[in-house]
């Protein structure tokens, strides 16, 4: 039995494809800039923060490491209704990618923040510089260059895994490749569309990464 490939719905549903290319691009747009920022105080808190906080921030972490993305955004949109918190299914979808990247993003700020050498925390320390001042304004540019492209990388497989807020009728790349098979029964072309969209995605986010890291650590006259 052969099978003839059909892509001729794109003409029909092409508007349907772009709504959750924007979706899945404003989803991690919001998702990296917040979650990258949750990241860094909270690789703060851990490191040179207040000893007291540190309690929660390790929790927190741990807790959101070690459990699935899905049961965490399904926690978001439908436990928390429970205590009255209501929410749409866009706003689930970001807060789930804001605190499952912060997570990810703390420990591998963290590991910058532990290679830098103590000398660079005494020097804050001479200038009457706060823990935090020195975080600031010495610590954390330095950490940051050191684990970009970990950083990336981990940006990257977070917009992957937002695929499954379409479980929660989230209107994203998937919920369109979805929503297009059901109604054209072309599986196969819909998903491979959709697979490859998420494949340029990916490269396009990368790209935009390096050259953001490129911008934000200048490279160094002397090396």
């Amino acid at each position: 039995m052969k099978y003839m490939f059909d892509y001729a719905w794109l003409a029909q549903y092409w508007p349907v494809l772009l709504k959750g290319i924007l979706v899945t691009i404003q989803l991690i747009t919001v998702g990296a800039a917040a979650g990258i920022a949750l990241g860094i105080a909270c690789a703060w808190v851990r490191s040179l923060g207040p000893k007291w906080l540190r309690p929660a921030v390790t929790a927190y972490v741990e807790l959101i490491r070690n459990t699935p993305f899905l049961i965490q955004l399904f926690f978001i949109f439908f436990g928390l209704p429970s205590l009255g918190l209501q929410m749409s299914e866009f706003q689930a979808a970001n807060l789930a990618m804001i605190i499952n990247l912060g997570a990810y993003s703390c420990e591998i700020i963290r590991a910058g923040i532990q290679a830098t050498p103590r000398g660079q925390f005494e020097a804050g320390a001479s200038l009457a510089m706060t823990p935090f001042e020195t975080f600031r304004h010495v610590i954390l540019v330095p950490s940051l260059q050191r684990i970009w492209p970990a950083l990336c990388s981990q940006v990257i497989i977070v917009m992957l895994g937002s695929s499954v807020v379409s479980q929660i009728a989230a209107e994203d790349l998937t919920f369109a490749a979805n929503f297009i098979q059901s109604r054209t029964f072309r599986a196969f072309e819909a998903y491979f569309v959709s697979t490859a969209i998420y494949l340029v995605l990916a490269i396009l986010l990368r790209q935009v990464l390096i050259a953001a890291g490129s911008f934000i650590f200048p490279r160094r006259s002397g090396r």
